[in-house]
Parts: structure tokens; C-alpha cells; sequence
């Protein structure tokens, strides 16, 4: 697969990128989820675009992968009783600081107007570009996300607060600590039955690892995890979102249940929403394989 790789950088905040070209092509933006980097986007996915003459453009968040990394040690126990008793929560940034890095990628491109698909986190990050930057912006797709701040009683359940907890306090992890991390995680997140236990996933989180491991603190997913908590819900923002948006949401998603994505559909105007029986929060073949008609009808019709 070729692609090219270089930095965005404005008010001093880098951002790596990898853009599959062809320049000719239509752009669109993938905008990852907390913690992931751009090598976590899904291959399947990203060859589907391409062979429907789409231009996949991916970068690494803020505090992931190769980009620009922030300070600060979160004080855990402090901030999850502030987080528990819906107190205001202090952050390096937040997810408006996010949302301009994703325009600072296209205006390194030249990019005038791009289509943008965010998944989980990337999703409220596109929603706030969707609606600050309207005029960027061609279509929206919306998979796995919510429009509210997700809070103890109305967010992930109860088990993926635990994990998500412990993958924030990873400073110093082994490589084994980091690969038993991965398989407890996407074994909650991603299909049922799914055997992670083989070489090649392994060899896929060693590699991962690897790519960024010079560059992090250990805090960096901790960082993230406050910017979403601590930025506003985005309730209002979304009614004024002009693109036209595919929302597509797994029926039984652990990380943010399926009710956010009905009243988001309810919310932006011109919306349409794709549930999935079989989909928990992860973009498997086999769910791309259930939405990938509806993917290319609504990027058609807006390019």
C-alpha cells in the first residue's frame, strides 16, 4: 500500500499524517478514537476507500502516535471522584484544541473541503469541526460516538471504565503488559469470539508499540481521556451541523451505548442512521462488509 508521510504543524503543535493519495482522488479525513494512532486504522477499510476513488487521509491525535506529545501526570484518584461526582475536571486541552488539528492537516494539503469520517472520540472531534469549519466540510460519517459527555451512571459500563482506567496508568509497562492490555481491551470492544491470542495480533501491538514508544510519556491516553470529560457536551453544536451525515452505531456497543446515536439522529438535520445488530465498537470486515453500500451511496452523493 503507498502512501506519504510528513507533519502539519501550527501554534507549535505537530501532527503526523499519512496521506494515500491520489491527489486527484476525493479526500477524506479519518479522524481516530482515544488512544489510537493513525496504524490503527483498519486496512480493509482504508483499501475500500481507495478502490472507490476516495483519497484516505489519517493522523495521529495529539498526544498519540508520532504527534506533537503534552505534560502533566494525571492525578487519577482525584480526577475519577471528580469524574464520578460530575465535577469540573482540569485538562491540558480540550476537544476544540483537537478539532484544529485536523484542519491544520488539510491546510497543509491545500485541501479546501474534505468528506470526514471520525470514529468514538474522532467522532465528537469531527462533530466540532463539522460544525465550526462548515465550509471544509462535504459530508460526515459518525460511527460509534456520541454528542454528550460520557458520566459514571450514562457512559461505558462498568468493566470498560475498569480497563480504560488501567490503560491510563501504563507509564513503564512491559511489552507483555501492553499485548495482555490489548487483548483484554479488544476482546471487550471489538466482536464476540474474536481470537486475538495468534502471532500476527501480537506482532501487530509489538509493532504499534514500537512506532511510538520514544515519543510517549505513558500519560498521553490519560490526557485524552480528560479532554473528553472535561469539554462541554457538543448538544447544541450538532443542530447546526449543515453536512449531510451517515451515523452508524453497533447495537451492542460497551464503550457508548446505542441511545446516543438515536438522539444524535434526532439532532442533526440532515442525518441518517445505520444500526448494527452484531457490532460492539470496532469496524471488523464483517461490519464493514453490513454498511459499506450506504458508505459509498452517501460519500457519492455529496462529493
Amino acid at each position: 500500500m503507498n502512501y506519504q508521510e510528513d507533519y502539519a504543524e501550527e501554534n507549535g503543535v505537530k501532527i503526523a499524517y499519512r496521506d494515500y493519495g491520489p491527489e486527484g482522488a476525493e479526500p477524506i479525513l479519518l479522524v481516530h478514537g482515544l488512544g489510537a494512532q493513525l496504524v490503527h486504522w483498519p486496512a480493509h477499510l482504508i483499501d475500500f476507500l481507495i478502490e472507490n476513488n476516495y483519497r484516505p487521509i489519517t493522523y495521529d491525535n495529539r498526544d498519540a502516535g508520532l504527534s506533537s506529545r503534552f505534560f502533566g501526570k494525571p492525578a487519577f484518584i482525584l480526577d475519577y471522584l471528580r469524574y464520578y461526582f460530575r465535577l469540573p475536571m482540569k485538562s491540558e486541552y480540550n476537544l476544540d484544541d483537537m478539532s484544529k488539528d485536523g484542519i491544520s492537516v488539510m491546510n497543509k494539503l491545500s485541501i479546501d473541503k474534505a468528506h470526514i469520517l471520525g470514529t468514538s472520540m474522532g467522532g465528537m472531534i469531527g462533530q466540532i469541526i463539522c460544525s465550526l469549519y462548515p465550509e471544509r466540510i462535504k459530508s460526515f460519517t459518525l460511527i460509534a460516538s456520541t454528542a454528550s459527555v460520557p458520566g459514571p451512571f450514562n457512559g461505558p459500563s462498568k468493566e470498560v471504565q475498569r480497563v480504560m482506567m488501567d490503560r491510563s496508568k501504563m507509564k513503564n509497562a512491559s511489552m507483555e503488559d501492553v499485548y495482555q492490555r490489548e487483548i483484554k481491551w479488544v476482546s471487550l470492544i471489538g466482536m464476540a469470539g474474536r481470537d486475538l491470542n495468534t502471532p500476527e495480533f501480537r506482532n501487530e501491538v509489538i509493532a504499534n508499540f514500537n512506532r511510538a514508544k520514544e515519543k510517549s510519556d505513558g500519560f498521553g491516553y490519560a490526557r485524552q481521556l480528560l479532554a473528553i470529560l472535561s469539554s462541554k457536551d457538543r448538544i447544541q453544536r450538532i443542530k447546526s451541523i449543515k453536512a449531510p451525515t451517515l451515523i452508524i452505531h453497533g447495537e451492542d456497543d460497551p464503550v457508548i451505548n446505542i441511545k446516543n446515536s438515536y438522539r444524535m439522529h434526532k439532532l442533526i438535520p440532515k442525518s441518517k442512521l445505520i444500526v448494527i445488530s452484531n457490532m460492539r465498537h470496532l469496524i471488523e470486515p464483517e461490519i464493514l462488509e453490513q454498511f459499506k453500500l450506504q458508505l459509498t451511496e452517501h460519500l457519492s452523493q455529496n462529493s
